[in-house]
């Protein structure tokens, strides 16, 4: 007699699932390349500045706890906040700004530094697209990449030194004299050295540390709001 065999179909996703489905994936294409290349202008001028303060905390934060993925998404973050750029164009940003850093870390003399001056420009450029106002792109970019060197080479140069150059690339990209930017980037300065000193701890910077650190940025930040708004 012979065994009664049972064959099982072969299971089908139901055709109402695999619609949906394409259905979310080309609404996601679709935003993603209406987010990415409809260019939506913003003053720049305009930003909430304990936000972007609580962001570069995090962000340094990020950087000494070494957690790079973390770090990214928070520059995309700050770039929303600050630039106010799309969701997805943030990434991009993030990405430009990214490169060019680590461009510049690798370097070990001006000339290696010169090699992330094009990756600024690029990524300025970008931030050109999304501003209502005009700015000297590669001014801003060269300016940029003279206070990292300045902050870098900190055995040549003094945090007043930096303090200055803060004070150019400011005074370069929001078109106005660099004395108004003065008492913003003495601030940054200060929080930056601030950071500087505590990375050096054998056992890290404490939550009291970071609280300073913020602090430090907020007066920053918002004395470079209030330079901004001025205008």
């Amino acid at each position: 007699m012979a065994a009664n065999v049972n064959h099982a179909r072969p299971v089908r996703r139901p055709k109402l699932f695999r619609w949906l489905w394409g259905r979310a994936l080309l609404a996601l294409l679709i935003w993603i390349a209406v987010d990415v290349f409809t260019s939506r202008k913003h003053s720049i001028r305009q930003f909430d500045p304990a936000e972007v303060a609580r962001l570069e905390t995090a962000m340094w934060r990020s950087y000494y706890d070494k957690r790079p993925v973390l770090l990214f998404w928070q520059l995309a973050e700050g770039l929303r906040q600050q630039f106010h750029a799309s969701f997805w164009r943030s990434f991009g940003l993030a990405f430009q700004a990214t490169n060019a850093a680590f461009v510049f870390k690798r370097g070990q003399s001006k000339t290696d530094y010169q090699q992330a001056t094009p990756l600024l420009a690029d990524y300025y450029r970008s931030i050109q697209k999304l501003s209502s106002e005009q700015f000297d792109v590669q001014r801003v970019a060269a300016l940029e990449l003279n206070w990292w060197i300045v902050h870098r080479q900190r055995a040549r140069y003094s945090y007043s030194d930096l303090a200055n150059a803060l004070a150019q690339t400011s005074a370069a990209l929001y078109i106005q004299p660099a004395p108004a930017f003065t008492t913003y980037a003495q601030l940054r300065a200060d929080a930056m050295q601030l950071c500087d000193e505590v990375g050096q701890h054998p056992n890290g910077a404490t939550e009291a540390d970071w609280q300073r650190i913020e602090l430090a940025l907020n007066r920053a930040w918002e004395g470079l709001h209030d330079v901004v708004q001025q205008r």
